[in-house]
């Protein structure tokens, strides 16, 4: 059975850090590319971020970058988000998800969702 399993959202404060993780079960995380997306409170979902799992490399919108980091353990089956220097705007649940390429920031294709974990920011 495919799953992906969000945790470490939370209450943060403006300018702190989190580390989201996804573990995953039941696929090869070698085969997808894997990302980070997020959705505010009446708006879109959007791509935060995605990596390449075959070259490692990575993307990210360009309101988080130098902020977040995404990364995956080594041949393991989990994959972070780093989130430094936090900001209002990056409040929401985020979703992450394996698929079959990435598109810049988005993960597209076919694939796998997480069920999302909340991230609250304070001022």
């Amino acid at each position: 059975q495919v799953q992906l399993v969000e945790s470490g959202g939370g209450l943060v404060q403006s300018g702190g850090s989190l580390r989201l993780s996804c573990t995953t079960s039941g696929f090869t995380l070698d085969m997808y590319a894997i990302g980070w997306f997020r959705q505010a409170p009446g708006k879109e979902r959007e791509g935060v971020s995605c990596m390449n799992t075959r070259d490692g490399t990575t993307h990210y919108e360009d309101s988080v970058k130098g902020r977040f980091t995404i990364f995956r353990d080594n041949a393991g089956n989990a994959f972070y988000l780093e989130m430094n220097s936090i900001e209002l705007e990056d409040a929401g649940v985020y979703y992450c998800a394996a698929a079959d390429y990435c598109s810049r920031s988005v993960v597209k294709g076919h694939g796998y969702w997480g069920q999302g974990t909340q991230v609250t920011v304070s001022s």
